[in-house]
């Protein structure tokens, strides 16, 4: 088994496609309509979807927010310099809602952005990804 895409909802899919294109870097690698059940699927990713998990997003037509609720916690992806990275998402029109520096308790650099609909995006210094956030 592996992991293959993690879905969003997402209430502007334009707005939503631009934020994780230009923003966050990723391609738009398909997108589909279904005009009968009335909604639009578009998968970004930085691979394929061959060769890793990628994220799905989901705008149901006519439906422009969603109650993110308290379960959900946070996409993470792995950036070389978080510092620099939240200057060009914030440069870019991104939001910025923890700035960089060590996760509490540890010495992994991280940071928090927001998608276009409240999504929580946690940016994590490569070379310390992989170690857990306690160090």
């Amino acid at each position: 088994m592996r992991l293959l895409h993690t879905m969003l909802r997402v209430g502007d899919l334009d707005r939503s496609l631009d934020f994780y294109t230009r923003v966050l870097g990723m391609r738009l690698l398909r997108k589909s309509e279904n005009a009968e059940y009335q909604y639009t699927l578009a998968f970004v990713g930085y691979t394929e979807e061959s060769d890793g998990a990628v994220i799905e997003l989901t705008y149901n037509w006519g439906v422009d927010s969603y109650d993110l609720g308290n379960a959900y916690g946070h996409i993470a992806l792995g950036v070389d310099d978080v510092a620099a990275t939240c200057e060009r998402i914030r440069n870019d029109g991104g939001n910025v809602t923890r700035e960089a520096g060590p996760v509490k308790g540890g010495s992994t650099i991280i940071a928090f952005v927001e998608d276009p609909d409240g999504y929580k995006i946690e940016l994590i210094e490569n070379k310390q990804a992989g170690q857990g956030l306690g160090h």
